[in-house]
């Protein structure tokens, strides 16, 4: 294993740089590079977010862009378009001008003094997803990517919907944390003199996201723009797709490593929604050392030995007792050397009476088609609109109270079908995916399934989920209602897993109408039954995978611990007299800027308020407040939105108001009512 090129004499820093678009825009960039880049230039990284170089992200940026430029590459932090100290107007989320921008960006870095012409793009989140996106246009300086935490599919695997599923838990949330963006002010150190007038433009021309996404219930060309899904053939640059297991988005890494057709690695860890050399839980990893040889081996042409690696490196993970944090999971690094991977065991577990999940027939038997095991018996599961209580965050970020707790609250609200006590251990590896046969009472209603691995001492973990809309059974491209007491075959592709089931545990299968507040509820409570003794089963990607050598402890790069605090928490609040059920999180971040000095702080409380037997009570309500004190100026964001429905319609509210010091400079109250389409 070859080691990354050595780190250089010492790092220049541009702490603000304007790069001019052709239609007058400029877009801010901060740079570091060696200080000897004009004398021998050097191949430039490129991170593209919306998320405020200049306080946002200013921290987190030191933890690794300097590490780059020590190591003979240029990095570069550009503030998207309307948002930072950039230019213009944000009008949504990965919209073509967002990826017009970029091709941009990557010709004037081709055109800088210092640059050889070659970049690499990286990012995680919002830069996971354009890396990809601007791949897929196959601009010609662009030689690489890291895509972390992203996705190929924006309607499958992104924060709005699930299975098609609107996503309660995070459809309002994330379009109340962009909004509060939006509404963000440039920093007058670097904007100048009109900062205020483009502070208004922005806070006057505010994107509607939350009328934006829940208006597109199907996959439709709004969601098919900016997933690479639909062209995997596009990309054409090598890509090293990361993810983590308490991460939202990893379902994206085995599909890209199956359909991408250029050189490409894989890496699953434990972690969340972060960079890998910082990851929570842990154990976090060297992932700086990974990227550079990454960059060598496609930036610089040196044979890094990085294309040696197996194809995917996945944490295999060990049962833990269930918990709402972790600072690590055990477990053990594995490796596959082709996805699907080619010695898989697809192992099937019948749905049987008496809650049974049984292994008849061996291994690798067939599902037992309709009809051929005489008639089966259903079991009937009502609805329970509190059900979903256990679930945690839909996407843990290494804070509290975020991983899903014990499953045996919800378990007791669902069917459940439980296995006797494993003889050997069993590792799962891939998507569990739950067929069955089922009636429901109404034209409207989901299922959700959940896999969990319960322990002697009757402790349930949650290994892995899904969920589906059942007007979306025959794809998400067109809702069809059901009819209430005919049967379908339906089948729920569950969230990507790496986990082993120890001797002696027991595998269960819980399956329920709700799963609020991943879920937003069917607009009239639901029951379903299901058709059990062999038309229903549990698919299980059972394998072993070799044993993979560690990645090496992390880099301790730049000062965030040092001058950054999180709080997070999580309340669940019930009103035995109405019945009413509370999820409370709240979080508070604050950091000091470096360079500016400035307090930077983001306030967020999210509620999820519902009724037991009214799911049109259903309500989201998020509270954002960011401010920034002691720098250049003083400013502050406030915002709350809510969000509700009837049978027919969604309906969203949006309160904001913008203050300059104690000042406040504009407020604005806007609503929508959007039709629900088989949702």
């Amino acid at each position: 294993m070859a080691e990354p090129s050595a780190p250089t004499r010492g790092v220049r820093e541009i702490e603000n740089t304007w790069i001019p678009l052709s239609d007058g825009t400029r877009l801010a960039a901060r740079i570091w590079m060696p200080e000897d880049a004009l004398q021998e230039p050097v191949p430039a990284v490129l991170e593209y977010l919306p998320y405020r170089k200049s306080d946002g992200t200013a921290l987190a940026d030191l933890g690794r862009h300097p590490y780059f430029a020590e190591h003979g590459y240029a990095a570069v932090r550009v503030d998207l378009r309307g948002t930072g100290d950039s230019d213009g107007l944000l009008r949504g989320e990965y919209l073509p001008q967002e990826q017009e921008d970029a091709l941009e960006v990557l010709a004037w870095l081709e055109r800088q003094p210092w640059c050889t012409g070659a970049a690499g793009m990286i990012g995680y989140s919002w830069g996971g997803f354009n890396g990809l996106q601007i791949a897929a246009r196959r601009p010609r300086q662009l030689k690489a990517v890291i895509t972390i935490a992203s996705t190929d599919d924006r309607y499958l695997d992104d924060c709005h919907y699930m299975g098609g599923c609107l996503l309660g838990s995070d459809m309002l949330k994330w379009s109340a944390s962009m909004l509060t963006y939006a509404l963000q002010p440039p920093d007058p150190r670097h904007a100048g003199a009109e900062w205020r007038e483009k502070w208004l433009e922005r806070l006057q021309n505010a994107p509607e996201l939350a009328r934006d996404w829940i208006s597109h219930q199907l996959r439709d060309d709004f969601w098919k723009h900016g997933s690479v899904a639909e062209d995997y053939s596009s990309i054409e640059c090598p890509v090293m797709v990361v993810g983590g297991w308490a991460d939202a988005y990893t379902n994206s890494v085995p599909r890209l490593i199956e359909h991408l057709e250029v050189p490409r690695l894989g890496l699953i860890g434990p972690w969340g929604h972060m960079m890998p050399h910082e990851g929570v839980p842990g154990p976090a990893i060297g992932f700086l050392r990974e990227a550079v040889r990454w960059w060598d081996e496609w930036l610089k042409g040196v044979d890094t030995g990085v294309m040696d690696e197996p194809l995917l490196r996945v944490w295999m993970q060990d049962y833990v007792p269930p918990a709402r944090f972790y600072d690590s999971r055990p477990g053990r690094w594995i490796s596959e050397n082709t996805w699907p991977p080619s010695e898989a065991t697809p192992v099937h577990l019948r749905l049987q009476g008496g809650g049974d999940l049984s292994l008849e027939g061996g291994a690798q038997a067939p599902v037992a088609a309709a009809g051929t095991q005489g008639s089966p018996a259903r079991v009937r599961i009502r609805g329970m609109q509190e059900c979903g209580e256990t679930a945690g965050v839909w996407c843990a970020n290494g804070f509290a109270d975020e991983m899903p707790a014990d499953q045996d609250p919800d378990d007791r609200l669902s069917l459940c079908f439980t296995t006797g006590p494993l003889d050997d251990p069993l590792e799962v590896l891939g998507h569990p995916k739950v067929r069955l046969r089922l009636s429901s009472d109404r034209p409207r209603a989901l299922v959700a399934a959940r896999l969990e691995d319960v322990a002697p001492d009757g402790s349930s973990l949650l290994v892995s989920w899904g969920m589906l809309n059942l007007t979306h059974r025959e794809g998400h491209g067109r809702a069809r209602p059901l009819e209430p007491g005919r049967e379908y075959e339906v089948q729920v592709e569950c969230r990507v897993c790496g986990h082993r089931f120890e001797g002696g545990h027991r595998i269960r299968l819980a399956l329920s109408p709700t799963y609020w507040p991943h879920a937003w509820p069917s607009p009239r409570p639901a029951s379903l039954e299901i058709a059990i003794d062999g038309p229903s089963v549990l698919l299980l990607p059972v394998r072993q995978g070799a044993p993979s050598s560690p990645l090496g402890p992390p880099e301790k790069s730049g000062p965030r611990d040092a001058e950054r605090h999180d709080e997070r928490s999580r309340l669940i609040r019930v009103d035995p007299e109405i019945r009413r059920h509370e999820i409370i999180d709240s979080e508070r971040h604050e950091q000091i800027v470096p360079g500016s000095g400035a307090i930077y702080s983001e306030v967020a409380t999210d509620v999820y308020s519902i009724v037991e037997d009214d799911p049109l009570s259903a309500t989201v309500r998020c509270v954002r407040e960011t401010s920034s004190v002691g720098g250049a100026a003083s400013w502050r964001v406030s915002l709350a939105s809510e969000m509700t429905c009837d049978v027919d319609s969604f309906r969203v509210r949006e309160d904001y108001a913008v203050f300059e010091g104690d000042t406040r400079i504009y407020a604005n109250t806007r609503g929508y009512t959007i039709p629900r389409e088989g949702v």
